[in-house]
């Protein structure tokens, strides 16, 4: 297993989403834009960036090979990871991450803490003995878990003090959302596999409604935080989800879903540079 292979394992598409979430929790606690060119917050910016994606989604595709080669995604979308290169991505994801559990600590004990717990979401999640992922509502709780533990960890990072719970419980609702939407294009294939996800648990419609209500939910309580940009991003989500529902063919709802990674990056970065703007001046 090479490097290019390793990269392409761990998503690029979505490598701004775990570094997303640690910039905005270190956007929300400090006060100063040069901040961000601390030593510690680069340093764990470039690793939620690819090594935290790397263990994700390694591990993710070493526990899902016999649901993933029943899926025609991953021949045509992404790629089949066979058992024979199993352990060399193991090697790599302990390469990649075990110095940034050494510094972490050696930083603070409750940074250390906070990055051990983001592991575990994100850990357990695919593998065993827990395999969220396989458990209707844990699958999309585990998902958001990993998501929020790192915007949690980038807020204590540069020095935020007592995390909103309001912030907590909106985060993790947004977080859900994006997982439960993810799984849609997936319910024929984990439905084949005798799989049980939220997609397949709630059906299609069903799901993207709960995804819908989610991001309402979520902005709102958002709002009450950092008032109304929120609603330059719930927009957004909300078109996307109403046009999914409307769209009852699978081919294109899954074009549709071949939107979302881009949705997920444009979105949140015009909302921080809006933020930022209002923030910093």
């Amino acid at each position: 297993m090479n490097l290019k292979q390793i990269l392409n394992i761990s998503r690029p598409r979505f490598w701004l989403y775990e570094m997303g979430t640690y910039f905005i929790g270190v956007l929300v606690a400090t006060n100063f834009l040069g901040d961000f060119l601390r030593p510690e917050i680069l340093i764990f910016g470039f690793f939620f960036l690819i090594p935290a994606n790397i263990l994700i989604y390694g591990v993710n595709d070493i526990f899902d090979y016999e649901t993933d080669k029943l899926n025609p995604k991953k021949v045509e979308y992404e790629a089949l990871l066979v058992p024979e290169k199993h352990k060399s991505v193991w090697a790599w994801v302990l390469a990649t991450n075990i110095p940034f559990v050494i510094y972490a600590f050696s930083l603070s004990a409750k940074t250390g803490i906070y990055l051990l717990i983001f592991y575990f979401f994100a850990f357990f999640y695919s593998a065993y003995p827990i395999r969220a992922k396989i458990r209707p509502f844990f699958d999309s709780l585990f998902s958001a878990g990993h998501y929020i533990f790192t915007g949690v960890f980038g807020y204590f990072l540069a020095g935020g003090e007592g995390f909103p719970l309001i912030g907590f419980i909106a985060g993790v609702l947004w977080a859900m959302a994006m997982h439960a939407y993810s799984a849609v294009p997936d319910i024929k294939a984990d439905t084949d596999a005798g799989l049980k996800t939220i997609a397949t648990w709630l059906g299609r419609d069903t799901t993207i409604i709960m995804c819908l209500l989610f991001y309402i939910a979520s902005a709102a309580l958002f709002i009450t935080l950092v008032g109304v940009f929120p609603l330059l991003a719930v927009l957004v989500y909300v078109g996307l989800m109403l046009w999914s529902l409307k769209e009852k063919d699978d081919s294109k709802l899954f074009k549709i879903y071949t939107y979302f990674p881009w949705v997920n990056f444009v979105t949140p970065m015009v909302w921080s540079i809006i933020y930022m703007v209002v923030k910093f001046g």
